[in-house]
Order: structure tokens, then sequence, then C-alpha cells
């Protein structure tokens, strides 16, 4: 073995200096489990000496929004343009099947025990006594605007409450859709049916 080579053993072998034994030793004691689990804490609508107003909840800082808040789209993010409920859907909003199928699922989830899943407000509760709602197929609610149906979901009406903390604003608007379709159900004629669609009810009628 080179003489280079026995130093770096040397050194790799030397022991530790009693010194950091000593330091190492020090703060393993001065370290347990004890004193992290019973350490001082922060407690929300507790006093606390830790903030110089002497509250521990602290107020949003200004000028922040939280993920997914930031509402840039008044149309679709409230309904409303200005004062005004928007009466067709935005634009971010596709009006498709699968809209239409989550709309449906949301529905039946949320608004059939009350408005019942055909939308004449004879839901479940509303038969053991709760107020009945109005029927989605009056005709004042068959003309009221799609930004009606939306407010009334995100900040409740007569005896309903706000959803808004229940349903986010996508589905918000999904079951506004499936509330159209449910009016239309009621009142289309033949004329509402696609050409090829309408060819094909009328050869199944004709075959009962």
């Amino acid at each position: 073995m080179s003489p280079t080579i026995d130093r770096i053993a040397t050194i790799r072998l030397a022991p530790l200096p009693a010194v950091v034994l000593g330091l190492v030793v020090v703060l393993a004691a001065g370290c347990n489990e004890q004193d992290m689990v019973v350490q001082p804490k922060v407690k929300p609508y507790q006093e606390s000496a830790f903030f110089a107003d002497g509250q521990a909840s602290r107020p949003l800082i200004e000028g922040t929004v939280a993920r997914g808040q930031l509402r840039v789209d008044p149309a679709y993010d409230t309904g409303k343009l200005g004062d005004l409920l928007v009466d067709k859907f935005p634009a971010r909003v596709k009006v498709d099947s699968t809209l239409l199928r989550r709309g449906q699922e949301r529905y039946n989830i949320y608004c059939s025990p009350c408005h019942s899943r055909s939308g004449d407000g004879k839901g479940m509760i509303v038969q053991r006594g709760f107020p009945t709602p109005p029927s989605f197929h009056d005709q004042r609610l068959r003309d009221a605007p799609a930004g009606h149906f939306f407010n009334v979901i995100t900040h409740g009406y007569g005896a309903m409450y706000s959803y808004a903390s229940r349903i986010p604003t996508d589905d918000r608007w999904a079951i506004v859709a499936y509330i159209r379709a449910l009016q239309l159900s009621q009142y289309a004629t033949l004329d509402d049916v696609p050409p090829e669609e309408r060819s094909r009810l009328e050869k199944e009628g004709a075959t009962e």
C-alpha cells in the first residue's frame, strides 16, 4: 500500500474528537418524541400571543384569491351581465349529451327530492309536507332566462337555500341545461325532432 493510501486510511479510521461526540450526545438528549408532540400550536378562533393583535385566525392577505375562485367571466361565474340575468348559456358552456347526462345525475341528487325527477314540483319530501316549489313547466319558468336558474341554485330562493357550497359552477350550468331539457320534454312537438330521427320514429310508429 502506498504512503498516500496509508494516510487516507488513517484519516478515515481515526476516531471522532471527544468534543464532537459530546455535542452529538447533548443534541440527541434534547430532542425527544414528547417534545415534538407537545409544542405550541396556533388554533383557529383562539387567542394567540404569537400575533400582535392577539388573534390566531388571520385575515386574507389583500389581493389574494383562492385557487379556482378567480372570477374573470361574469356570465359564467354569476349568471349575470351587470344587473341582468343572462338569457342564454355562456360561451364556455358546451351544451351536449355529456353535459346533459352530468346535469341529469346532479339534478337527481340535489334537486329531485323537492322538484321531482320530472320537474313538476312534487318531489318525495314535498309529498311528506315540505312546501311545494313551482313547476319548471309553468309558463313563467319556461320563459325565465337561463341565468335565473343558475342564480337560484347559487343564492337560494324562498324556502330553498343556497347550493353554492355544494354544487360547483360547472355542475350548476349542467343542471340548468337539464332543466331546459325537462321543460322541452313536456312541450316538444314533432317539429322539434331532427329529420333523421323523425323518420325513424314515424317508421316505428307505423309498425306498432
